[in-house]
């Protein structure tokens, strides 16, 4: 599992930021790696290296113990987890998910609230270069990092940067319009009871 630090675009000339800039901050971002997807988001969004493929297999032995066929991930042990895995995993760690009802507006959401999100979005596969006409779930993380957010998605090359606020909600805008896709917010316990993570109406 390889990390990707600093965040997306090449240096400025001369190799340093101009006086009284402030640094850029380091930008974890782990790239994809066999079915996968679901440990890249988790550490993506967490901004650290806090869970493996092991871990999350002993997460799906607890999950459904005694299984010989166990349903939260991929048959062939490559990965493939799915929400349970990915809820579990946040509990241990004392965090909260909650799932974003597409039907309310974006302008509810109480971004300063949100760690970050986690969405479940259909994605191509492919077999080598021929695309087949098949899709798969794939999860992606979304974190401010800085003053920034960014589309911290496995499949990218390195973290893609959306911007502020506006950005971030126009992103999430368009991904529930195209097709299938769900959005887990990432909060603290206490957000998660007070329901904080929702703007007051």
């Amino acid at each position: 599992m390889s990390g990707s630090p600093g965040p997306p675009g090449p240096p400025e000339e001369g190799g340093a930021p101009p006086p009284g800039a402030e640094p850029p901050v380091p930008v974890y971002h782990e790239r994809q790696r066999l079915e996968l997807c679901a440990v890249h988001a988790l550490n993506n969004v967490l901004q650290q290296r806090l869970f493996s493929q092991e871990a999350a297999d002993e997460i799906c032995k607890r999950l459904a113990p005694g299984s010989r066929l166990n349903p939260h991930r991929s048959l062939l042990g490559t990965g493939n987890y799915d929400v349970n895995v990915i809820m579990a995993a946040l509990q241990g760690l004392g965090l909260a998910s909650v799932w974003w009802d597409r039907r309310r507006p974006l302008a509810q959401l109480a971004l300063p609230q949100v760690l970050g999100f986690i969405l479940n979005l259909p994605s191509p596969v492919s077999l080598g270069l021929l695309s087949l006409p098949l899709q798969r779930r794939h999860w992606v993380a979304l974190r401010q990092v800085g003053n920034v957010y960014y589309n911290l998605d496995s499949k990218l090359r390195e973290p893609m940067a959306l911007g502020g606020e506006a950005e971030l909600r126009d992103f999430l805008s368009a991904a529930l319009a195209e097709g299938p896709c769900e959005v887990l917010l990432v909060v603290t316990k206490e957000v998660e009871a007070a329901g904080s993570w929702l703007q007051p109406a």
